[in-house]
């Protein structure tokens, strides 16, 4: 069907087809299979009350205090008001020339990376219209909350309210204004919306939250995914210790320990060959290791940030030294496990252990959380307080709930794409490594993300001297002296790259900044042979974050070669006959990954 305007087509869609009555009987009989899986599933559990792990009436008092504040000096909103107008006046007459065939700017276009309006379809003169009005309603929106007269608090949590209502209510997220989705509908005689009215349901059938990404037969632990060679070398409550098996004649005589974070499996390291950084560093010469936490359960409640320390990350290290015979190592980290390797580089200091560690690299990771960016909206007083009733609860906080929280964050990536292509396109959810490990989640213990909530993110204590201890030794990070090299990456929308920068002065001893591409997953798995993002490096240390960058130079490609490159000239020639696995006192347990990264809950 056609409609033109001027001399290009208005609308230019398929004639509608009618599906094919058998196909169309046997998806209506599924469908009301699902559906009523998924009303047993919703009524067990409204029967089943449970503690919520925030506040829901703090953003509802952030939009009261801002709507008052801005009733209270109305010459704000006036002026947006008027600024407004002439934005809408200029895309009113973008739209009326481009109706007639005339060209005409753009109003307002989508971000850099913003991939919800690449489809063709959205060029046509209305759904353009459409995307643009979209674009520049929220656009407004956040230039007036910038700019409100309220505190920085409020306007965190307003703008964090906005941008997740603004995500949601986005054109491309509805079947009536999505033209990509118009079309399937049409080519398919209406079954896609079908199919994807079923995935909805059977996405709430399962019960732990809406956007099935995880298609349960496109990986196997051990076997494409997770799957480079090594054994379990040692095990305790809280870990495993994996040692990878060598692809080299001769292996740097310093081993290598990885250090992942708590709140996810380790495997984000170790997905499909080509994409793992574990098999890279293990091709490079390294003997390496990697802890694997455990999944845990009610009866880790009462473990905490000291038995991560001690048990987890120091336990780990006198198992490597077990394993190989040697007296230190190169200890790597990432996010809330580099968080765990400062305060457990601090606490060997204090006990007269520093020389365990020869270099330490902390990735995306945060000791000071002065600036937490987004992650302020999820730390107030009476969030935290929820937070500890629900976890009063259960001992752990759900993996799901872990999943959601960082998805609101990046909504429009993980959960609206999502949305469009599983619910309203009715695709199958598409074999990807890095959402099949995303959806693979983990927990976390009560007490440990009481510490970790309390001290760590509200009262950010790790950064002063003291703050913190540790089996009853007192933290001070300045005691470090171990070089340590901080990656920050540039998108970074967990650990913003400022923030980590900004960080070196804790430290005692000598430090370096890398600055990789992309954002906090995409940039940490960035395989040499993809060459991309991109990265930037410079030895001139500037107090301001902007600065080093505008100095810095910008290199094609991976990070990760620039920085084995330090490790490599640290080591020189100190290299010894490759280490086969349970070749040292610690013998070779069961295979790679271990048993602890298959426990699911």
């Amino acid at each position: 069907m056609t409609t033109m305007t001027g001399d290009k087509p208005f609308f230019d869609f398929p004639i509608p087809i009618l599906p094919d009555p058998e196909v169309a009987a046997e998806a209506m009989m599924r469908l009301a299979e699902v559906a009523a899986a998924a009303a047993r599933t919703t009524a067990a559990k409204a029967m089943q009350p449970t503690a919520l792990p925030y506040d829901p009436t703090t953003l509802v008092r952030a939009v009261v205090d801002f709507n008052m504040a801005v009733t209270a000096r109305p010459g704000a909103l006036l002026e947006a008001q008027a600024r407004n107008w002439t934005d809408w006046t200029n895309l009113w007459t973008s739209t009326a020339q481009r109706v007639w065939g005339l060209a005409a700017e753009p109003v307002a276009a989508p971000a850099k990376g913003d991939r919800r309006f690449s489809g063709a379809d959205w060029s046509e003169p209305a759904y353009d219209a459409l995307r643009q009005a979209y674009l520049l309603a929220g656009r407004q929106l956040q230039d007036f909350i910038a700019t409100a007269p309220v505190s920085d608090e409020i306007r965190g949590q307003v703008d964090f309210l906005a941008r997740q209502l603004t995500n949601a209510l986005s054109p491309a997220n509805f079947a009536q204004t999505n033209p990509e989705v118009a079309r399937r509908a049409m080519a398919t005689g209406g079954m896609s919306l079908v199919t994807g009215l079923t995935n909805l349901l059977e996405d709430v059938a399962r019960g732990d939250g809406l956007v099935g990404r995880r298609a349960p037969n496109d990986f196997e632990l051990g076997v494409n995914i997770a799957a480079t060679p090594g054994a379990v070398v040692f095990r305790n409550r809280l870990m495993e210790v994996i040692q990878y098996a060598p692809t080299t004649e001769t292996v740097y005589r310093r081993p290598l320990l990885f250090v992942p974070p708590l709140v996810n499996k380790f495997y984000l390291f170790d997905l499909t060959p080509k994409a793992s950084y574990l098999k890279w560093l293990v091709d490079q010469g390294h003997t390496v290791f990697v802890i694997s936490w455990v999944n845990p359960d009610a009866s880790h409640a009462d473990v905490g940030l000291d038995d991560y320390v001690i048990e987890g990350v120091a336990a780990a290290m006198d198992a490597v030294e077990q394993a190989t015979g040697e007296p230190d190592l190169d200890l790597v980290s990432y996010c809330l496990g580099g968080t765990l390797s400062a305060m457990t580089l601090a606490w060997l200091a204090e006990t007269g252990r520093a020389d365990r560690v020869a270099s330490a690299t902390l990735i995306a990771s945060l000791v000071d959380f002065s600036d937490m960016g987004e992650w302020s909206v999820f730390t107030g007083e009476n969030d935290l307080k929820a937070f500890h009733r629900y976890l009063d609860e259960r001992g752990y906080v759900e993996a799901h709930d872990l999943a959601r929280l960082f998805s609101t964050v990046r909504a429009n990536d993980l959960i609206w794409s999502s949305v469009v292509q599983h619910y309203l396109m009715g695709d199958d959810a598409r074999a990807s490594d890095l959402l099949w490990w995303f959806d693979d989640g983990a927990r976390m213990p009560a007490r440990t993300l009481k510490e970790y909530g309390d001290w760590i993110l509200r009262q950010n204590r790790l950064k002063e001297a003291g703050g913190i201890s540790i089996g009853g030794v007192a933290l001070d990070l300045k005691a470090i002296r171990t070089p340590v090299t901080i990656v920050g990456f540039h998108d970074d929308h967990v650990s913003a790259w400022r923030a980590t920068y900004a960080q070196r002065g804790h430290f005692g001893g000598d430090t370096r900044f890398i600055l990789g591409g992309s954002g906090h997953n995409a940039g940490m798995i960035n395989p040499p042979a993809a060459n991309k993002h991109g990265y930037w490096t410079s030895d001139e240390s500037r107090a301001d974050a902007e600065a080093w960058l505008a100095g810095a130079e910008k290199k094609p490609g991976s990070w990760w070669p620039e920085w084995q490159g330090s490790l490599d000239a640290a080591s020189g020639d100190d290299k010894v006959k490759a280490r086969k696995v349970g070749s040292g006192k610690l013998k070779a347990g069961d295979p790679a990954p271990g048993t602890y990264v298959r426990v699911r809950h």
